[in-house]
């Protein structure tokens, strides 16, 4: 069942966290997907999987890294506006759903859900995106214990962010 769920990825890159599979199409990158530690690392079967994967590694080793990949146009016009203000936080710092919906006038629940579908989490940041008095959730999970806000918390601490909010990063809502 691993061989043929691994099957599904261009590559797989170890991360602190688990593992990152990589899927492309054609030209672009398709999808980025958070991966349990029951996966094993897998050998980049085409020159863009190798780039993103030499790409995760280097985010890996230093939070400042910018991505530089072709990404496949995909979600909605709504999703396509809340990936571009995430996409527009700088590296260290946070902001909260509220505060994104406000910027582009809609709803903090609204905002939560295109967080929840984001293709390319690394290269666009939703986990620097949190809730008003705590973490929040990820990847549309918000067991405060869990895999996926666990990786929430991992990049965050990562990526240095300010003492206020490292509080927040242990805080159980």
């Amino acid at each position: 069942m691993l061989d043929q769920e691994s099957a599904l990825f261009s590559a797989i890159v170890s991360a602190p966290f688990g593992f990152v599979g990589v899927r492309t199409e054609a030209a672009v990158i398709s999808e980025l997907v958070y991966l349990p530690a029951r996966f094993i690392e897998k050998a980049p079967t085409d020159k863009l999987a190798e780039k993103a994967a030499r790409q995760i590694e280097q985010y890996i080793a230093q939070p400042d890294f910018r991505f530089k990949l072709p990404l496949k146009k995909t979600g909605t016009a709504f999703q396509q506006k809340v990936w571009a203000a995430i996409s527009s936080i700088p590296r260290g710092e946070v902001r909260t759903y509220g505060q994104i919906a406000k910027h582009i006038q809609s709803a903090p629940r609204a905002v939560g859900q295109a967080c929840g579908a984001n293709w390319y989490p690394l290269v666009i940041p939703c986990h620097r995106v949190t809730a008003a008095g705590g973490l929040g959730g990820f990847a549309h999970h918000d067991d405060e214990t869990g895999f996926y806000v666990g990786i929430k918390r991992w990049l965050l601490t990562h990526e240095e962010v300010d003492g206020y909010t490292k509080e927040l990063l242990w805080r159980v809502t």
